[in-house]
């Protein structure tokens, strides 16, 4: 991947910004250090891009549990997967707003350097900024509700307190930024030279717009389908084509600032042993006979020792895969995992005994590499989207069968783009397809079909934000909430994040307009305006 550049001027951008903190100190000028004439606005565009991807523990935690497709008996994973607010972890809660607006500030900041060196010359570059813009908001608005849209990263501007804008208003801002600024990208353009996701392919970009339409105007499917039709209906023949347009960005093994931070992350001693494929998903998996599951996850080796040494590969033959029941400890009590009627028991004896050692964890070999892959959007998500707004009687070109068949062939050529030694033979493919049609006798059956699909789809991308954010919109797969003592949201899985601390004190007024539109203030249980 080509290496994230990072000066002082995004070093102090970076650090000083929040969308409700104190403007930006002046940039420095000295002609020694970089500035609007000698810096190349190209390095912003893959710093956004590195750290918008890049969450780690910001979506381990919270979504990757809260959607039980992995489950934990750590104790800090119980934010997530037992709803209960675990010490200082809490803050997490707060991290997509905290860094969706600097990554935010940092697009704002590339496309002012590249109108002022050359607005021409830049204008791709500027463009796609808008793209990722929309982007980065769209995930900030849909895990908190009402956020700061139309005056967000205006710090230079003199704009200290921003407006938090109805949600509403930010689906139609937006939708429209979203047009515009695909129909300005010009392949006949100079492309941006440090580009994470295409290496500056303009044609990929228009295509990534588009699939990003869909995404966006199909959140909207329930509380004004209307708009969502409009939208949807204008992109579905631009966005997509195959799975080798999937937008994927990688990490670098090599540059601590730029590893896979997820694989980083499980790679820590307790959430290597601790943490593991959920029983809902492995099940699912199992029922359907579905291919992913030989490619997915490994039973750890016997005993304590073998495993917690990252350097010894599990056992991956599908029918020996077993998954976590969410909602365990290992505390001794009633919830203690031994209890549970299912629990097969651990591995090994003594001080080398393993009681999680029979479940199923992520591949190491696949999910944990340094440099391993970030999915950011991918033509299975996107094919199942159409496949739902066909159903609707929406006018999208195809069928509803034939799109769900093309995001299920889809979302199992993605396993070798997570890792060669995932990929799934072209005739198993064939074969799991043409034997897994969509089924139609019910409008409800085949919606739980299509995004119990794409909950799979996403999950083993290790896309949990965007797992989470369509279970949301759908309700589907059904999940069965857990009910931990003490858990915080009354046994119910939670519907957004709670707010950065800091906007009570940094922006009061407007923080309190916004809380005050949520129907149950700012807490998990609240819904954001399109969570119908």
């Amino acid at each position: 991947m080509k290496k994230v550049i990072i000066l002082p001027l995004v070093l102090i951008m970076i650090i000083m910004f929040s969308c409700s903190k104190e403007k930006l100190d002046k940039i420095n000028t000295d002609p020694t250090k970089s500035n609007a004439s000698n810096y190349d606005p190209n390095g912003l565009l893959s710093t956004a891009q590195l750290k918008f991807a890049n969450k780690g523990y910001y979506q381990l935690l919270y979504q990757s549990t809260m959607t039980q497709l992995l489950a934990s008996t750590y104790y800090y994973y119980n934010n997530g997967d037992k709803y209960i607010n675990v010490a200082s972890f809490t803050d997490y809660q707060g991290r997509i707003f905290e860094e969706g607006y600097a990554e935010a500030s940092t697009i704002r900041e590339m496309q002012r350097l590249a109108t002022e060196k050359n607005a021409d010359k830049y204008s791709n570059l500027i463009n796609i900024g808008d793209i990722m813009f929309v982007l980065i908001l769209q995930r900030i608005t849909d895990t908190y509700g009402d956020v700061p849209y139309n005056e967000a990263a205006k710090a230079r501007q003199g704009i200290k307190y921003p407006l938090y804008d109805k949600q509403e208003d930010i689906y139609n801002s937006m939708l429209l930024d979203l047009e515009k600024a695909i129909d300005n990208l010009n392949p006949d353009k100079p492309g941006p030279t440090a580009d994470l996701f295409y290496n500056g392919d303009i044609n990929k970009w228009k295509k990534f717009g588009y699939a990003l339409m869909v995404r966006v105007a199909m959140r909207l499917s329930k509380v004004r389908p209307d708009i969502a039709r409009l939208w949807v209906e204008k992109a579905s023949t631009h966005a997509f084509s195959d799975a080798s347009d999937n937008a994927i960005l990688m990490t670098d093994a090599t540059s601590s600032g730029s590893q896979n931070s997820s694989s980083v992350a499980l790679r820590v001693f307790s959430d290597y042993i601790e943490v593991k494929w959920s029983k809902t998903l492995i099940d699912y998996l199992r029922d359907t006979g579905d291919p992913r599951l030989a490619v997915i996850a490994e039973i750890p080796q016997d005993g304590l020792a073998k495993n917690i040494n990252q350097t010894l590969s599990g056992n991956t033959e599908a029918s020996v895969q077993i998954g976590l029941p969410n909602g365990y400890d290992l505390l001794g009590g009633n919830t203690d995992i031994s209890k549970h009627p299912l629990y097969p028991g651990g591995t090994g004896s003594g001080a080398d005994f393993a009681p999680l050692g029979k479940y199923s964890r992520p591949r190491t070999d696949v999910y944990l590499k340094l440099g391993g892959p970030i999915f950011i959007i991918t033509y299975a998500e996107t094919q199942f989207l159409l496949a739902e707004a066909k159903l609707k009687g929406w006018n999208v070109p195809g069928t509803a069968a034939e799109h769900y068949s093309n995001g299920l062939r889809g979302a199992l050529q993605s396993m070798e783009q997570q890792d060669l030694q995932a990929k799934i033979a072209p005739e198993i493919i064939n074969a799991y397809v043409n034997e897994h049609p969509l089924t139609q006798s019910d409008l409800e059956t085949a919606l739980n079909q299509i995004n119990t699909q794409y909950w799979v789809a996403t999950g083993t991308n290790f896309n949990f934000i965007e797992s989470w954010l369509n279970w949301k919109r759908s309700n589907y797969p059904k999940l069965i909430p857990v009910n931990y003592t003490g858990n915080v949201t009354n046994g119910t899985i939670p519907r957004r994040m709670i707010y950065l601390s800091s906007e009570a004190l940094n922006n009061p007024e407007n923080y309190k307009a916004a809380v005050a539109r949520l129907n149950g203030g700012d807490a998990l249980t609240s819904r954001v305006w399109w969570d119908k």
